[in-house]
């Protein structure tokens, strides 16, 4: 049972880690004899997947994504093609209508790299998927941190670290004006005896001149139910934290020992607050791989299964293009130098704070991917991300896939129940968009969101938006 003296009830929320392709996070893993995981070209492999994770209750499918390949390690893609590093990968916004379809109230968590995305073509993208999936749509905002995906596109390198963060304010802000500046809520009438369908006084041309951006005209997508797609974002750098803490709504952190995962969480709430918006705006996700059986000792047999079949040296070198560092030329016992790079900040910082070596990175990453292991009986599987939530004060947790799709079928079986039981788990959705479910406020962003400055403004109290292209949104 729960802690009885700890005050925190709160229901533990839920999304499935997964990204269009074989090996995501636990790489290896592929070749174990049920993984189904190199059916993932399948529409069907996606629709049955949606399916079981409604039936667990899932509050969304978080799928990753990358533009370009992982080259770092041993400076080639080798390994990267025998493992299956994130290669081949595909768009995953082709998953989401068929999900949708055969879904009711699961959400969908879409990871789009904005450096190689024109912001009208990727607002009117993701407004449609809003209006095909009834408000069930979510954003993981991310900028390019790999030179492959820059070569790809025909670019000479990637831009500054915290030049990205200043390229993705305003992307986001562009993207604003769309979603919510051009079109009023009352602008669609459907009025068909008067044959007007759309009330042309309350639509709006947005103009916009910046640094990285113009647009004049006005959003081709009517108002979807959230507007703006839930906003997920997982910066971590300083740059990164005060653009993740000015915006998103959900943010996935990474972490393995508790102390520091509740310092991480309290310094996100804080500088919310210094943003001005609630400590509590924000929902806060941690990665996870669970490996579950009926009990203690028949989950370990199933964990030493896996890691036959795991490879850790996959993980090395997923993590040497998120480092920006060839981490295949240091000795398993060398510890590995801090240097610059512009990767993943937050990840690369860690070799400037303590000594690691490639053997301890191995040891890491004993099912390939580098997230915390949770090993038991549902049981203990539940009380120990209990006591996790409530010694950290995340809200909930991405679940990695081990081997597919039984990783998340022994979940649902063995964990959701005894989570259920313990009152920390939801036993039926509710109504509603995503955004709606994760907070329960409505389907768009509050007025504290700094969406609420690019917001239109009623045609009858505001007579300088019409569809004058030299008036401005």
């Amino acid at each position: 049972m729960p802690n009885q003296s700890n005050p925190s009830n709160k229901q533990i929320l839920l999304n499935a880690f997964d990204m269009n392709c074989v090996g995501h996070i636990n790489h290896g893993l592929w070749t174990h004899p049920r993984d189904e995981s190199h059916r993932f070209n399948e529409l069907n492999y996606w629709t049955e997947l949606a399916q079981t994770l409604e039936r667990g209750l899932f509050d969304g499918l978080f799928i990753a994504d990358i533009t370009g390949v992982y080259d770092v390690y041993q400076n080639g893609i080798e390994l990267t093609l025998k493992e299956s590093i994130q290669l081949p990968s595909h768009d995953p916004t082709t998953l989401v209508s068929a999900m949708a379809a055969v879904t009711q109230h699961l959400g969908f968590g879409v990871t789009v790299n904005l450096s190689y995305e024109s912001p009208y073509q990727f607002a009117r993208r993701f407004a449609s998927l809003d209006h095909l999936t009834q408000g069930r749509i979510g954003w993981n905002i991310v900028t390019g941190y790999l030179d492959s995906a820059e070569r790809l596109i025909g670019q000479k390198g990637l831009k500054e670290h915290d030049l990205r963060y200043a390229q993705a304010e305003e992307f986001l802000q562009l993207c604003y004006k769309f979603w919510e500046g051009s079109w009023e809520d009352s602008a669609v009438l459907k009025d068909k005896q008067n044959r007007i369908f759309t009330d042309p006084a309350k639509v709006h041309v947005i103009q916009h001149q910046g640094q990285f951006y113009q647009s004049q005209g006005v959003f081709q997508v009517a108002p979807s139910l959230q507007r703006t797609p839930v906003l997920f974002q997982a910066g971590a750098s300083p740059r990164g934290l005060t653009f993740a803490t000015q915006h998103a709504e959900a943010m996935f952190i990474g972490g393995d020992q508790p102390e520091k995962i509740k310092k991480q969480v309290e310094q996100i709430r804080h500088q919310a607050q210094i943003n001005g918006r609630n400590a509590n705006d924000l929902k806060i996700f941690i990665g996870i791989t669970v490996v579950t059986a009926e009990t203690d000792e028949l989950a370990q047999e199933k964990l030493q299964e896996y890691i036959r079949y795991a490879s850790p040296e996959a993980g090395l070198a997923h993590f040497s293009s998120s480092v920006g560092i060839d981490l295949s030329r240091f000795a398993d016992d060398e510890a590995i130098p801090y240097q610059p790079t512009n990767s993943i900040a937050s990840v690369n910082s860690k070799f400037k704070e303590q000594q690691i070596t490639p053997r301890d990175l191995k040891a890491q990453h004993v099912l390939g991917g580098r997230y915390p292991l949770v090993v038991g009986s549902g049981t203990t599987v539940a009380e120990k991300l209990i006591e996790l939530l409530d010694t950290t004060g995340i809200d909930g947790f991405n679940l990695t896939r081990t081997v597919a799709p039984e990783s998340h079928q022994d979940f649902i079986r063995l964990v959701i129940p005894e989570l259920q039981q313990r009152g920390r788990y939801k036993t039926a959705y509710a109504a509603g968009s995503l955004r709606h479910k994760l907070f329960q406020q409505g389907d768009h962003l509050p007025f504290s969101h700094p969406v609420q400055q690019f917001r239109c403004h009623s045609s009858t109290s505001t007579s300088n938006f019409n569809l004058n292209p030299k008036q401005t949104a």
